[in-house]
């Protein structure tokens, strides 16, 4: 594996170079007009699917804000994610609304909201952090089952899914 220095809005490699590609907690961080050119950068060096993740909405926006606030009352540091956080508006769907001429798009929730803040609070507290990755090697059936559980509306976090349409390929 080589790493690639590249600013996503402007990617170096050549179109269809990637059968797939994951956009993982980017577009929240990235300014609002240039997300499109994020998306369409992803779509261009992929031949089969793309995978975007990332907060959504003005509700995930409101819980992220008050995490903000936690760190404050609490006198730490926020995070450098949650500083990023604060300077937009969050993403939503929308902005794969109009690729549904050339793909296939399936978009589904993830992550409760309530859930999320809880355990965003829980990591600012080193011990909690010891208890997770214990419980993360140690049991990892019954956390991926908790976790499971709590997976339902509201939901903090978007996945939307980009198939190129079988027409499309060559």
């Amino acid at each position: 594996m080589l790493p690639v220095l590249a600013t996503a809005t402007s990617l170096p490699f050549g179109d269809e170079s990637f059968e797939a590609v994951v956009v993982s907690d980017v577009l929240e961080h990235v300014p609002p007009e240039q997300r499109p050119t994020v998306i369409q950068e992803a779509l261009r060096v992929m031949r089969g699917v793309a995978v975007f993740a990332f907060p959504s909405g003005s509700q995930a926006f409101e819980y992220d804000r008050k995490l903000a606030e936690t760190y404050d009352r609490e006198q730490q540091d926020r995070p450098v994610w949650l500083q990023e956080h604060m300077q937009h508006p969050f993403p939503t769907e929308h902005l794969f609304e109009n690729l549904h001429r050339q793909w296939t798009v399936t978009t589904f929730g993830n992550e409760n909201l309530d859930v999320h803040y809880w355990i965003m609070r829980k990591e600012m507290h080193r011990l909690w952090n010891y208890v997770f990755a214990f419980m993360l090697a140690a049991l990892p059936g019954i956390v991926e089952f908790m976790l499971r559980r709590a997976d339902h509306e509201p939901y903090y976090r978007r996945i939307v899914v980009v198939r190129r349409r079988l027409a499309a390929l060559k």
